[in-house]
């Protein structure tokens, strides 16, 4: 592994629940600024993998470390000190229902830092502003459509200018030019932000759009059989079980575009 460049790096993880494995032997590294694609089919473990990385979960053996510092054995309080570099957006958004969307995204800049109220609302502006939502913060998720409310909580995620963006399945439910956009989004903010972005994604025009490498998770063998970038594993599959996930609908994603 090259760890002059990785921001994160997994050793031989093992995840599952009691008796049950679900994945084991993962070793790999995401790199600093890149956007890193972990994919396979439903129940591979996709979702429990990320919920790994972020400290949701505890591994059944093996180690997460960011800048090459352990995650995985480190105390409580520098634990706590690492998540608040992590900016995480899971699969339904997780808006507050009864907060405007400016209330959302100020929650985590009210809890985690001393600015006053007129800063708050000036950087809450600035958030929304830069996923396209500039002039909706007193609206309610409610009053948003599906592709509005997961811009708002990205919003949300990068409240307090995260290293590290993880979002889980951000394009489900979301029609085919919805979700194009918010892949642009994401693409856009990693640029300007210079953030490392960890992505949970079986949506294939998602996976060749914006992943710079991808991570297959294989269910059947319970451990990852491909790492790559994603037009160079579609180009020279390693395994049948990754070459039929990313030609299953070859309609999917503009096979002519630059990857």
């Amino acid at each position: 592994m090259d760890t002059a460049t990785a921001k994160i790096t997994v050793s031989d993880l093992s995840m599952g629940f009691g008796n049950r494995v679900i994945q084991q032997h993962l070793d790999f590294e995401i790199r600093r600024g890149e956007i890193f694609v972990i994919m396979g089919t439903s129940g591979c473990g996709k979702s429990t993998l990320l919920r790994h990385l972020v400290g949701l979960l505890e591994p059944l053996r093996g180690d997460i470390s960011y800048d090459r510092r352990s995650f995985t054995g480190a105390s409580e309080a520098e634990r706590q000190r690492q998540v608040r570099r992590f900016g995480v957006l899971f699969q339904q958004g997780a808006l507050w229902s009864s907060l405007t969307v400016g209330e959302n995204v100020a929650l985590p800049i009210e809890e985690y830092t001393e600015l006053s109220r007129a800063e708050i609302g000036e950087l809450v502006d600035y958030k929304l502003s830069l996923v396209g939502l500039r002039g909706f913060a007193g609206f309610y998720p409610s009053e948003l459509s599906g592709g509005m409310r997961k811009r708002a909580a990205l919003a949300r995620a990068m409240a307090l200018d995260p290293e590290v963006l993880f979002f889980d399945e951000p394009s489900a439910g979301l029609d085919p030019v919805t979700s194009h956009q918010l892949d642009e989004t994401i693409q856009q903010l990693r640029d300007s932000l210079g953030a490392t972005v960890v992505i949970v994604s079986h949506e294939l025009a998602s996976i060749f759009q914006i992943g710079d490498r991808a991570l297959f998770l294989d269910g059947q063998k319970r451990t990852m059989t491909a790492l790559g970038a994603p037009a160079e594993l579609l180009k020279n599959p390693p395994n049948p079980a990754v070459e039929a996930f990313l030609t299953r609908n070859h309609t999917e994603h503009p096979a002519g575009n630059s990857l």
